[in-house]
């Protein structure tokens, strides 16, 4: 009766043989390895790389600001999808007051208006460096350009983290930074050693006119279409008064 009770239990993986066998009269279960069940409750935290996001959107639909509302964008994606949104973190550069005051004050009002909405926020300085080119009939070109240090690590070590300690199902990343596809890999293994269920994926702008149709490999894809991230658009100017 015991050995029928767990062969129904662990679907009926019981091996019966007969009694002229080498094994003789006997059973044996086999017990097969558990596959982590997906959770009915899939909470999500979003992960948004800030100029990623900005510059694609740019890119893809022609806005000259970062005037994307990023709990709107995030829940927008989690809804469709039938995930629930925990929390939002967002990661920027801001350049200084010397290097670019109107883009300083421009993030400074944005940053503090998602602090106080509840998204956690996190800035580096923006970094210019001279930057050479060479132009087809004109030879080389110098430039001053803004370099993000250290946002991608940041966020990296952030949802590595954040998987470690069971705070999410899906880590919904905003970004087409291929340098996160290893972090997809290592979440993957956080959720191997812990036996349990967790979706990477990767959410950006997409249309018509976008170079980049790709979004994070190793992470499902969630393109933003023009609806959907003018549906997420923040209505309010954060540009400096001059």
């Amino acid at each position: 009766m015991f050995l029928d009770f767990l062969a129904e239990l662990f679907d009926n993986n019981v091996t019966s043989y007969p009694a002229d066998s080498p094994q003789g009269l006997s059973r044996v279960i086999h017990f097969e390895p558990f596959m982590p069940l997906e959770p009915i409750l899939k909470r999500t935290i979003a992960f948004v790389d800030g100029q990623n996001l900005y510059h694609n959107a740019r890119s893809v639909f022609g806005y000259t600001l970062p005037n994307y509302d990023v709990q709107k964008l995030a829940k927008s994606v989690c809804e469709t999808r039938g995930w629930t949104l925990a929390q939002v973190r967002f990661y920027t550069s801001v350049p200084s007051v010397a290097d670019n005051a109107p883009w300083h004050g421009f993030w400074l009002n944005k940053l503090a208006m998602m602090g106080r909405r509840g998204v956690a926020v996190y800035s580096r300085p923006l970094v210019y460096r001279n930057k050479t080119i060479q132009v087809p009939g004109f030879g080389p070109y110098t430039f001053l350009a803004g370099e993000e240090k250290g946002i991608d690590v940041r966020l990296a070590l952030d949802a590595l983290d954040a998987a470690h300690q069971r705070q999410f199902d899906v880590a919904l990343i905003f970004s087409q930074d291929q340098d996160l596809s290893e972090l997809a890999s290592l979440i993957r293994q956080v959720a191997g050693f812990q036996n349990r269920w967790i979706k990477i994926a990767s959410a950006f702008p997409d249309g018509p006119a976008a170079s980049n149709r790709r979004g994070i490999n190793r992470t499902d894809w969630c393109p933003i279409d023009r609806p959907t991230y003018d549906a997420g658009i923040d209505p309010r100017d954060y540009r400096p008064r001059q």
